[in-house]
């Protein structure tokens, strides 16, 4: 048995390798005002990243569009991989950890119960529209998200809901040109932290007047790049912000360019016609590591992938004992061979890298007779159909979606449960709008370095959603309450305990088949120095360079 499901991911890989997965059209959205019909790349393929004016022009390669370009409304790495050149938010992460620094706050204190937060503000910042910085900016960008009713990451880290659209901030004020203070309803333990994620960049209000809902397309901000053109599933430039407050960017422009296809992205590198790549396919790194002029790069893992199941839709998914023969029915093992050294089986939602990992946990393990006695016990002893949604195009925690699904469709036949896999476009998949899924493939790259980031976003009630949240739907009681009892617990022994709970339970209730955490590989041209990718999945290019 074992024997015939190796030989079908070797015969999966084998294809792999010599045929280049295909993929299907990208998950793009929209173009900036004024963009240009000719999708051509002629940009992206200038041989080297010196423009014939001596400008230093950064060529980054990805496999999907941004969904739109207001970091407020996306929870996609794609989009906030560039809102993060474009804005700031008040504090962001040191460059190689979650610990926080000042960006458009300069300092801040708290009060000793934990519900007044005081900021004081830079006062030599202006908006990429030449208009001025001030407390009364940071204002209007929290009203604007606990209003406009659809901030998805708002309400992940701070629990609105539509009876209260504010969550646990009860009141943002300006109490000077230069200072904005926060009183919560709650004390929040990873209040500064979650401030500092790229979501809360701190829009220019002129410009989301102007240009109404589509800023999404015509973002503003303060951030090290401005904003130039989008071509949409083809290209998106930025170029050096002069007068940024912080450090000045060592290069002239940025060019985000779309290459669905990994093997494509990877000949591009090597023919130098970009000068960095998400999404190395794994047999592609050892490729890249033997060539001189090339290097690979990875990033620290703050990650996990995992096939949800759909907890709250009538039938087996909802049965607990069914969801545990699952996982028992699956080899994490051989799934690992799909990753080619960059994985690492998962056991939790939380990655192992993060404080509050509860490493007692035991694994289900492969036991396909187990299986079958819970699935008989259950009433399916003859199994059934069901529907496995995955995406198209390859994700920093999942380098071969398509092949992970139909390997774990051939697994789950041992146990008389045929799987039809359904392969979704990026903006489909992570929309929402369809729960007939019974399971379904996602994965999460942490924001914040705060387990409440993982726990309560991916499987808190509160997040119960079938776009990037809790898309199990899944809803513990049990849960909840350990959850929001350590948002508000200061002293991080007693949080540790709530989220060593927390796990246990998650763990018996099986809402998902946790499968791996990765180092995602970044291919970059040996003349790019000074990168530091972040363990949150993105970063500014500010402080990287390129030697030509």
């Amino acid at each position: 048995m074992k024997k015939r499901h190796y030989m079908l991911l070797f015969s999966l890989l084998f294809t792999v390798v010599f045929f280049l997965a295909a993929c299907t059209e990208d998950a793009g959205s929209g173009s900036s005002d004024g963009a240009s019909d000719d999708t051509s790349n002629e940009e992206g393929t200038e041989e080297g990243a010196r423009s014939d004016d001596g400008e230093k022009t950064l060529v980054f390669g990805r496999g999907n569009d941004s969904l739109q370009l207001d970091p407020s409304k996306v929870t996609d790495g794609e989009s906030i991989y560039v809102t993060n050149q474009i804005f700031d938010p008040l504090v962001r992460y040191k460059e190689e950890s979650t610990e926080v620094k000042p960006a458009l706050a300069t300092e801040w204190d708290t009060s000793d119960d934990g519900l007044v937060w005081t900021f004081q503000l830079r006062d030599d910042v202006t908006f990429h529209d030449g208009t001025d910085f001030t407390a009364e900016d940071v204002v209007y960008n929290f009203e604007r998200w606990t209003t406009s009713g659809d901030f998805s990451y708002y309400a992940y880290m701070f629990g609105s809901t539509e009876e209260d659209m504010g969550g646990i901030i009860e009141k943002v004020e300006a109490t000077d040109d230069y200072e904005v203070q926060f009183t919560l309803s709650e004390p929040n333990a990873p209040f500064l932290q979650t401030l500092a994620m790229p979501p809360f960049g701190i829009a220019s209000p002129e410009a989301i007047e102007e240009y109404g809902e589509d800023f999404f397309k015509n973002p503003v901000g303060t951030g090290p790049f401005i904003f130039e053109e989008w071509v949409a599933d083809d290209r998106i430039t930025l170029t050096r912000n002069d007068d940024y407050f912080g450090e000045t960017a060592k290069v002239d422009k940025v060019i985000f360019r779309t290459i669905p296809d990994n093997g494509a992205r990877f000949l591009e590198l090597q023919a130098g016609s970009i000068d960095m790549m998400k999404g190395l396919n794994p047999q592609d790194i050892q490729t890249a590591e033997d060539d001189d002029s090339l290097q690979v790069i990875r990033r620290p893992s703050m990650n996990v992938s995992y096939m949800a199941f759909n907890t709250s839709k009538e039938g087996p998914m909802s049965e607990k004992l069914v969801r545990q023969a699952i996982n028992l029915a699956i080899d994490k093992e051989e799934l690992m061979t799909l990753y080619e050294g960059i994985g690492k089986p998962a056991k939790n939602p939380l990655p192992p890298s993060l404080w509050g990992y509860n490493d007692n946990i035991e694994d289900y393990g492969y036991d396909v007779e187990q299986a079958k006695k819970l699935l008989a016990e259950a009433g399916y002893a003859d199994g059934f159909e069901v529907t496995l949604h995955t995406f198209a195009n390859p994700r920093p925690y999942m380098p071969q979606p398509k092949v992970t699904a139909q390997a774990i469709q051939e697994m789950l036949k041992d146990v008389n449960i045929n799987v039809d896999v359904i392969v979704n476009d990026w903006d489909t998949h992570t929309s929402g709008e369809d729960t007939s899924y019974d399971m379904k493939f996602l994965g999460w790259t942490g924001d914040n370095g705060d387990p409440d980031n993982f726990l309560y976003v991916l499987l808190d009630k509160d997040n119960a959603n079938a776009s990037a949240g809790n898309v199990a739907l899944y809803k513990s009681d049990e849960v909840h309450d350990l959850l929001k009892a350590a948002q508000t617990e200061m002293d991080q022994d007693k949080r540790i305990e709530y989220y060593m709970e927390a796990q246990e339970i998650i763990h018996e209730d099986a809402p998902w088949f946790p499968i791996a955490h990765t180092t995602p590989p970044i291919g970059a041209n040996k003349n790019v120095e000074n990168y530091v990718p972040h363990p949150t999945g993105t970063e500014p290019f500010n402080l990287l360079d390129i030697n030509k």
